[in-house]
């Protein structure tokens, strides 16, 4: 549940550009929606070896989860089957050193809970950005680590 929190609201939050109408989704006799065709290839060539790929579409977005080297990850696509970014888990160690002493500092007491590693599709910049679900004493809260390691407050998660 608290996965599925946080990687909506970073897809609600961060992946609101360029998405459209659903007008390359189609619909099933049950009325349900299933991944559009250009979703579906670009996935394929972006993710040759992923496996165990199950995706779900939502008016703004599809995402597919997968298994890629044994790494379990999740692709954003935009409704026209553009690559808008990708999730995994990682662990706090893999923030860098300056945002990793930032947030001791900033939010001493509390503790990471999850780690998640965002990189946007554009390749044209360093678009690395983490989210980091950080607790303390029945506190929840989210915070985003950019690429140059500022840490920032994002959203209270309870």
């Amino acid at each position: 549940m608290k996965k599925i929190f946080v990687t909506i609201a970073i897809a609600a939050s961060l992946f609101t550009t360029n998405i459209y109408a659903a007008t390359s989704a189609t619909k099933t006799d049950d009325g349900t929606e299933n991944v559009s065709y250009a979703a579906i290839l670009k996935f394929n060539n972006d993710f040759a070896r992923a496996e165990n790929a199950t995706w779900k579409v939502n008016p703004n977005f599809q995402k597919v989860t997968f298994t890629l080297d044994d790494v379990k990850m999740s692709a954003f696509y935009n409704l026209r089957g553009e690559l808008i970014g990708v999730t995994q888990n990682v662990q706090f160690k893999a923030l860098p050193e300056k945002a990793k002493k930032e947030i001791a500092t900033k939010y001493e007491g509390y503790f990471a809970k999850e780690v998640i590693k965002l990189e946007s599709g554009d390749d044209s910049f360093d678009n690395t950005v983490y989210f980091v679900d950080l607790a303390k004493d029945g506190k929840e809260l989210l915070v985003r680590v950019t690429p140059s390691a500022g840490v920032y407050f994002f959203q209270d998660v309870k």
